[in-house]
C-alpha cells in the first residue's frame, strides 16, 4: 500500500502556503498594480537574482517533476537533452534577442513581430498562437501534473485537486501581477531546489550512487510472473517492459524513437528557441530588469540552475523504476490501469511515488509544498504572460479606446477562462505519448512552434525580411503544422497490445524531423516571398535587428536619487499640455518605471477626443494616448464614487486599480531615445566578466551533452 501524508506533512504544506501568500500579498501592496508597467513588468525594476530564480522556477513546473522524471524513468538519460541545450539557448537570449527587444521598447512578443514587420496580421496569429500553447502544452498539463501528486499523496479525487490548486494561484496572481509572481518565485526556486536535492540525496544512498543507477537502471524489469498471479492481468510480448538497450544514452541513433540527434538539433533546437527567446513567459521576465546587465547575468544564472534538473529530477525517476519496477514499468494495459489509472502507461507517477515511499515523516510534507510551489510558479507565470499578451495584443486591437481600467479587468477575468479550457483538456493529455507528459508537451510545441521561431531569427538578423515574407512563411508552417498535428490525434497509438495500423509517415517519421522540415520550409518561403517583394521601411528594421544596436550610442546610468512626480499644484499651458513643477536640474530625472519626465501628455481617455491615425508598425503599448502609452497613476485610492456601485470599489480594491477624479494625473511615454541607452549600457568591465562567464557557461553545457552522449 502507498504511504500517505500524515499530520506533520500537512502541516508542513500548510505553512508553506501562510508563507506565499504572506509574500505575494505584500508584495502586492508595495507594488505599482495599476500601470500596465506595473503589472505585466514589474515596473522594469528586477534585479538579476530574483530574474535568475524567476526564470528557472517558471520554466520547472510541476510538468517537470512529473513528466520529466517519468521520462527519465521510461526511457533513461535522454530527456535530460532539453535541460542542457536550455542552458545555451538562455545564453542566445541575453546576448542577442533581449537587447533587441530593449531597443525596440516593446512589452511583448506579438508587439515585437508588429514592430519589427508592420501591419496586424502577424501579432494577431502570434498572440492567437501564444495562448493556445498556453492552455494545451502548459495550463493543461501543469495542472493534471500536480493534482497527480497530490492524488498519490492524499488520495484526493483527481479533478478536486486541480480546483484547490487552481484556486489558491490564481488568487495571487489576478492580485498581484508580475512582481508578485517574481518575489514568491524567489522564494520557491530556494524551496524546490533545497526539496529536490534532498530527495536526490537519500535516493542515491539507497541506491549506491550514480554508479548504482547506471547498473541496477538496465536490471529493472518488473516480475510478469508474480504480476500475473497476484491480479490475473494479461501480458503481451509487444508490450516492452526492458529498458532500452541505449537508456543510459543522451543523444541516440538517427532513427531513436526518443531523441534521433539529428532530430533533435536541427529540429527540437528551433522549437526550443521560440520557448526560451520567443516565449512571453521567459522573455517577460527579463524585461523586467533594470538593464541589460541585470538581463544577462539573469540569463547567467538560470544557466547554470538549468543543470540541476538531470540530478534532481531525470535520475530520481530512474531510481523510482529501480525501487518500483513492478508498478512504473506496468507490463499491460489492464496493469497500468489499476496502478495508475492510465492504460498508456505509469511513468508519470515515478517521482511522487519516490517520494512517498523514500522521504521521512515531515519531508514528504516539504516535498508536498515544493510541487505545489513549482505548480503554483508556473500557473502564476502563464497568467500573467497569457494575460498580457491577451490584453495588449488582442483585446486592445478591438477595443483600440479602452481604457486602463478596463483593460487591467479583462486581462484578470481571461485567466478564468483559460482555466476553464485548460481543466477541459486534462482528459486528453492523460493518453497522448504512451503516458509520458513531458513527451506530450514536446510533440505538440514540435508541430507549431518552428515557424515562430523561423520568423523570429529572420527578423532579428536579416534586415531584408519583410511583412510579406514573414507572414507567409508563417502560413505556411503554421498550416503544415496544424495538418500534421490533426492528424496525430486522429491516428491514436494504440495499446500496446494490440496491432499498430497507422499509416507510415505517422509512425515511422519523428515528430523531431517533422520540425525540422517545418523550421526550413518556413524559412525559405518567407526568403523567396520578401526578395520578390518590396523591402521593408528603414524605420521598420532601425531598432528591431542587431545590426541597429551598432548605431546607438550607450550611456551610463544618470543619478536618480529621487523619483518625480505630477503633483496637484501641475497646470496645463495654454496648448492643453502639462507644465512640469520640477527645478531645472532635476528636469531630466525619471518618472515611475523609469520613464522620462520631459514628455508629458494630456489625457486622451475621453472618448470625444479623437485618435490619431497610426502607422502600420504602431504597437499597441504606442497605441495609448495618440501613439503614446498612458502609464495611470490615480492619486486617490479606492475612495466613495456617486456613480461607481460598491461592488465596483471592491473589486477595484481588489485588483489594485485606483481610479479616483479625474484630476491631472501621471502620465508617461514609451522609452525614449535617451532611457534605451541606458538600459543598453555596460560598464566596460562589468560586459568583460559577464562574457567569460557566457564561455563558461557555453563550455559547461557543451561537456555535459559530450559526457551524457558516450
Amino acid at each position: 500500500m502507498t504511504p500517505r501524508m500524515e499530520a506533520a506533512d500537512i502541516a508542513v504544506v500548510a505553512l508553506y502556503f501562510v508563507l506565499v501568500l504572506v509574500i505575494g500579498f505584500f508584495a502586492m501592496w508595495k507594488a505599482n498594480r495599476s500601470t500596465v508597467a506595473g503589472y505585466f513588468l514589474a515596473g522594469r525594476s528586477m534585479t538579476w537574482i530574483v530574474i535568475g530564480a524567476s526564470l528557472f522556477v517558471s520554466n520547472i513546473g510541476s510538468e517537470h517533476f512529473i513528466g520529466l522524471a517519468g521520462s527519465g524513468a521510461a526511457s533513461g538519460f535522454a530527456v535530460g537533452a532539453w535541460e542542457f541545450n536550455a542552458l545555451l539557448l538562455l545564453q542566445l537570449l541575453g546576448w542577442v534577442f533581449v537587447p533587441v527587444y530593449i531597443h525596440s521598447g516593446v512589452y511583448t512578443m506579438p508587439e515585437y513581430l508588429s514592430k519589427r514587420f508592420g501591419g496586424n496580421r502577424l501579432k494577431v496569429y502570434f498572440a492567437c498562437l501564444s495562448v493556445l500553447l498556453y492552455i494545451f502544452t502548459k495550463l493543461s498539463v501543469d495542472l493534471y501534473a500536480g493534482a497527480l501528486f497530490i492524488q498519490e499523496s492524499l488520495g484526493w479525487n483527481l479533478y478536486v485537486s486541480i480546483v484547490l490548486l487552481i484556486s489558491m494561484t490564481a488568487l495571487l496572481t489576478v492580485t498581484g501581477g508580475l512582481v508578485a509572481v517574481m518575489y514568491t518565485d524567489a522564494l520557491q526556486a530556494v524551496l524546490m531546489v533545497g526539496g529536490a536535492l534532498t530527495l536526490t540525496i537519500i535516493s542515491l544512498i539507497k541506491v549506491g550512487g550514480l554508479e548504482g543507477v547506471r547498473t541496477k537502471y538496465m536490471q529493472a524489469i518488473p516480475n510478469v510472473s508474480a504480476i500475473i498471479a497476484a491480479g490475473n492481468f494479461s501480458y503481451s510480448s509487444s508490450c516492452r517492459i526492458e529498458p532500452k538497450p541505449d537508456s543510459l544514452i543522451l543523444l541516440r541513433d538517427p532513427l531513436d524513437e526518443d531523441i534521433p540527434w539529428p532530430g533533435f538539433l536541427l529540429g527540437q533546437t528551433p522549437a526550443s528557441i521560440w520557448y526560451w527567446c520567443a516565449d512571453q513567459v521567459i522573455v517577460q521576465r527579463v524585461l523586467a530588469a533594470k538593464n541589460i546587465t541585470h538581463a544577462k547575468c539573469s540569463t547567467l544564472m538560470a544557466g547554470f540552475l538549468k543543470i540541476l534538473p538531470m540530478f534532481i529530477i531525470v535520475i530520481p525517476g530512474m531510481i523510482s523504476r529501480i525501487m518500483f519496477a513492478d508498478e512504473i514499468a506496468c507490463i499491460g494495459p489492464e496493469h497500468c490501469m489499476a496502478v495508475c489509472g492510465s492504460q498508456a502507461g505509469c511513468s508519470n507517477i515515478a517521482y511522487p511515488r519516490l517520494v512517498m515511499a523514500v522521504m521521512p515523516v515531515g519531508l514528504r510534507g516539504l516535498m508536498m509544498a515544493v510541487m505545489i510551489a513549482a505548480l503554483m510558479s508556473d500557473l502564476d507565470s502563464i497568467f500573467n504572460s497569457a494575460s498580457t499578451i491577451f490584453t495588449l495584443d488582442i483585446y486592445k486591437s478591438v477595443r483600440k479606446l479602452a481604457s486602463q481600467r478596463e483593460l487591467l479587468i479583462v486581462g484578470r477575468l481571461f485567466v478564468v477562462f483559460m482555466v476553464a479550457i485548460s481543466i477541459a483538456w486534462v482528459p486528453l493529455i492523460v493518453e497522448m505519448q504512451g503516458g509520458q507528459t513531458y513527451l506530450y508537451i514536446q510533440e505538440i510545441a514540435g508541430y507549431l512552434t518552428p515557424p515562430i521561431a523561423s520568423l523570429f531569427l529572420l527578423g532579428v538578423f536579416w534586415k531584408r525580411c519583410n511583412e510579406k515574407g514573414a507572414f507567409w512563411g508563417g502560413m505556411t508552417g503554421f498550416i503544415l503544422g496544424s495538418t500534421r498535428l490533426i492528424l496525430a490525434f486522429i491516428y491514436r497509438q494504440p495499446r500496446c497490445d494490440q496491432p499498430d495500423n497507422r499509416p507510415a509517415f505517422i509512425v515511422n517519421v519523428h515528430y523531431m524531423y517533422v520540425a525540422t522540415g517545418l523550421f526550413w520550409i518556413s524559412g525559405l518561403v518567407a526568403v523567396l516571398v520578401s526578395l520578390i517583394t518590396s523591402p521593408p521601411d528603414e524605420e521598420q528594421v532601425r531598432t528591431t535587428t542587431v545590426w541597429g544596436l551598432r548605431n546607438i550610442q550607450r550611456a551610463p546610468m544618470k543619478d536618480t536619487g529621487g523619483m518625480y512626480r505630477l503633483t496637484e499644484k501641475s497646470h496645463f499651458n495654454s496648448d492643453g499640455s502639462f507644465q512640469e513643477e520640477m527645478p531645472p536640474d532635476v528636469r531630466n530625472n525619471r518618472c515611475l518605471d523609469g520613464e522620462d519626465g520631459r514628455q508629458l501628455v494630456p489625457s486622451t481617455d475621453n472618448p470625444a477626443t479623437p485618435s490619431t491615425e497610426t502607422s502600420p508598425a504602431t504597437s499597441p503599448a504606442e497605441q495609448f494616448g495618440q501613439g503614446k502609452i498612458e502609464m495611470i497613476q490615480a492619486e486617490e485610492g479606492c475612495h466613495d464614487n456617486e456613480v461607481t456601485s460598491r461592488c465596483m470599489r471592491l473589486l477595484d480594491c481588489f485588483c489594485g486599480i485606483k481610479e479616483g477624479p479625474q484630476s491631472p494625473q501621471e502620465k508617461m511615454v514609451q522609452d525614449d531615445a535617451e532611457r534605451i541607452a541606458e538600459r543598453l549600457y555596460e560598464p566596460p568591465r562589468v560586459k568583460l566578466f559577464l562574457n567569460l562567464g557566457l564561455v563558461f557557461i557555453c563550455s559547461v553545457g557543451i561537456f555535459l551533452f559530450v559526457y551524457f552522449s558516450f
